[in-house]
């Protein structure tokens, strides 16, 4: 540690504020997901544990005798119980806790919600209730559950048996924060087959309230051929935004990659015409779609949805990133659909 308790500023919002803080800021900063859980598995330890037994056991040395808390979750526990910020909360707050961007931050304050996010139910890193505990304290009124669709085996897709529990478990999510001014919605991120169909069946579709479609195979197919491909997803009554819709990586650890080959303007006409919004992949690896295509789609009269595609907490604080590109594209806010009130965003993704 840094100087004495007495040093440091003082600290009143308890070990597992602490600990949850820390983890968001390490996802926040995009890193490994295994940094990261040992804050969340700490902070899940000490939840259901009284004040005076947290202090109990950080006095008698205790305390990383339970489960999940080794020597560094340890260190923030104490500091947080003795009233100080702890070390690593402070430093991480100095290099990550700013503004993501320098601009972007008034469509953002339009933003009403995420429409692109994923649990651990398949390849995010968190619960799906602490990605919506989290949604609130970023003032989401919405967030949208998009777990993965079947035939992404690799991202742990959701089969339709373990699709219909989850919208049960949603469900239960719901009934828990009633009153809390926000709910989750039942999503999914869809894959786009190859011939064009939805990779998952119209009856558990039609259950859903907004339903993201993305290319996630495949990607180096004939442009011809990608074009028929995703103007048959686009024309399917229960496809609501297309997702990131090059799939091209522009950085980060999962390294490059470049975009897919269409007829952008015969995707985005019928984006138009079948009412499907094009989203802005707020991911700082993504940036998709590049440049000129997001201004054609402006161009074309597209509707948008500025998404993060978070996969897990943190990340959800992504929307910055996109909503400065919108910005800077001179997209107006009423064409991003998760400016829209609930109501009015549920009536166009199920009209």
């Amino acid at each position: 540690m840094s100087g004495s308790a007495e040093d440091r500023a003082a600290y009143d919002a308890g070990p597992v504020a602490a600990l949850r803080r820390i983890a968001f800021l390490l996802e926040r900063a995009r890193e490994d997901t295994y940094k990261v859980k040992a804050f969340r598995n700490a902070a899940a330890t000490l939840l259901p544990m009284s004040d005076d037994d947290v202090a109990a056991a950080v006095d008698s040395g205790s305390i990383t005798d339970l489960p999940g808390i080794g020597a560094s979750t340890a260190r923030v526990i104490a500091d947080a119980v003795a009233g100080v910020v702890p070390d690593r909360l402070a430093t991480l707050e100095r290099e990550h806790g700013g503004p993501l961007t320098p601009g972007g931050h008034d469509l953002r304050a339009a933003l009403r919600g995420d429409l692109h996010s994923h649990s651990d139910w398949s390849d995010g890193g968190s619960p799906i209730e602490e990605m919506a505990f989290t949604a609130i304290e970023l003032g989401h009124d919405y967030l949208v559950l998009t777990d993965h669709s079947p035939r992404l085996t690799v991202a742990h897709g959701l089969s339709a048996e373990r699709l219909s529990r989850q919208l049960d478990v949603v469900d239960a999510v719901n009934q828990h924060l009633a009153g809390a001014g926000f709910t989750l919605l039942k999503g999914i991120e869809v894959d786009i087959l190859d011939d064009g169909g939805l990779d998952q069946t119209d009856e558990l579709l039609a259950r859903l309230d907004v339903r993201v479609a993305s290319v996630h195979s495949k990607l180096k197919m004939d442009a011809a051929a990608m074009t028929r491909r995703m103007v048959g997803a686009i024309a399917n009554p229960r496809m609501n935004v297309l997702g990131h819709c090059t799939g091209r990586l522009v950085t980060g650890n999962r390294g490059t990659r470049p975009g897919s080959q269409f007829d952008a303007k015969a995707v985005f006409e019928a984006c138009v015409e079948h009412d499907v919004a094009v989203e802005i992949n707020a991911r700082p690896e993504r940036r998709d779609p590049p440049t000129k295509l997001l201004e054609l789609a402006r161009d074309t009269g597209c509707l948008f949805s500025i998404d993060s595609d978070a996969h897990a907490p943190g990340q959800l604080d992504f929307l910055v990133y996109g909503c400065e590109r919108a910005e800077a594209a001179g997209i107006d806010a009423d064409r991003i659909v998760n400016t829209w009130p609930k109501e009015r965003l549920l009536t166009w993704a199920n009209g």
